[in-house]
């Protein structure tokens, strides 16, 4: 029965729309999905001195206060106000005319006192003066050879010398100027700056958890390298000699909770001078076998908890929750939660997601790791 017109032509129209719509299925089906690409970095495990990096201030190795000895007028001064002294040398000479005066007045009273002394020994044993007699002339000699000596020493007192060498300030009294013996006021200051003091504070969180993890195990001492320290300057350049540790406070201060530590520095240059601001360097333990991770390769959730995404065996995105308490370098010093031969993505990480499988090559924003030498905490 042949179809009528209309009903043919519906039918045909029918059909194009089918397909048609089974064409744009075909042409919009997304293509497959590729396996994401990320970059990674192979951890290794590696030993490194635990340094911490402290601020402090230099102080002269000793510091004298020339004060005068005896009373009177400044003649000469005789040195330069800067420059360095030795020990032994003359800074002031003090009016000795005074002096010298008391001193003949003495040997006077002296040779008097022995005359007698030695012509009552003749006379006592012939009992032509009384025992008692004798006794005073020998006491008097001996009165008038202290006199004698004070005399002495207080003319020496009128050079004023030098008790150190060392640099010596400026000059705080000028040639005629009255200086007394016991004044508060030093006529001038002398400085040792070669060696060196340097004075810097630690807090004792820091101390206690060192000598946790070395109780623990976690660290290994130094030994001799522990007691070494270096320096940076104001500029960020190192002082180019290496100081030892000399000792800590036995005591916490109580305003902040840190102790002090004293290293002392060869300054033969002294490029360093009392009161400079300096950060210290102090190599206190050996960590072995530490893991190192990138920074790049750890983040932080939201309840600030440190996290990291590693490639497992099965080449699918793992996450780990992370101990890292210190940086060291561009590194973290990891604890817990990373292992050795762990492949830590440090690229492509907005890109995936833990479960998610993926294709790991090495990393090109992370340089290939070295030894490091140490790891540097600070505490300021």
């Amino acid at each position: 029965m042949p179809m009528k017109p209309a009903f043919a032509a519906l039918v045909s129209a029918i059909a194009l729309a089918t397909l048609s719509l089974a064409g744009c299925k075909e042409a919009s089906a997304p293509p497959p999905a590729q396996t994401p690409k990320v970059g990674v970095v192979t951890l290794q495990p590696q030993d490194f001195t635990l340094t911490t990096e402290l601020p402090g201030r230099t102080t002269a190795y000793r510091i004298a206060e020339v004060r005068p000895q005896v009373d009177g007028i400044i003649q000469k001064r005789l040195f330069t106000e800067g420059s360095e002294v030795k020990a032994g040398q003359q800074l002031y000479q003090i009016d000795p005319s005074v002096y010298t005066a008391t001193l003949k007045s003495a040997q006077a009273t002296l040779a008097s006192a022995q005359s007698l002394a030695d012509r009552y020994k003749d006379l006592v044993s012939d009992q032509a003066v009384s025992k008692q007699a004798y006794d005073e002339s020998q006491a008097a000699r001996l009165q008038a050879e202290a006199a004698m000596e004070k005399a002495r020493i207080d003319l020496r007192y009128t050079k004023v010398l030098a008790p150190i060498s060392g640099r010596v300030g400026r000059s705080a009294v000028t040639e005629g100027a009255l200086v007394n013996n016991g004044q508060s006021q030093a006529m001038a200051t002398i400085q040792q700056l070669d060696p060196i003091f340097v004075d810097v504070t630690q807090s004792t969180k820091d101390l206690l958890r060192l000598r946790r993890d070395l109780e623990s195990g976690r660290l290994e001492k130094a030994g001799k390298s522990g007691a070494k320290v270096s320096l940076l300057l104001e500029d960020g350049s190192a002082y180019p000699h290496q100081g030892s540790l000399e000792f800590s406070e036995v005591s916490v201060d109580e305003g902040t909770g840190s102790v002090t530590l004293r290293a002392v520095f060869p300054n033969p240059d002294h490029s360093l001078l009392p009161g400079m601001f300096v950060h210290a360097r102090l190599g206190s333990a050996i960590k072995q076998q530490a893991i190192l991770a990138p920074q790049q390769g750890v983040t932080r959730d939201l309840k600030g908890q440190a996290t990291a995404l590693v490639v497992n065996a099965e080449n699918k995105v793992e996450l780990r929750q992370l101990k890292a308490e210190r940086t060291v370098g561009d590194l973290w010093l990891v604890n817990e939660g990373l292992n050795a031969g762990d492949r830590l993505i440090t690229e492509g990480l907005q890109f995936v997601h833990p479960g998610v499988e993926v294709s790991a090559a090495p990393a090109t924003n992370v340089a290939p790791q070295k030894p490091v030498a140490d790891g540097l905490t600070s505490n300021h």
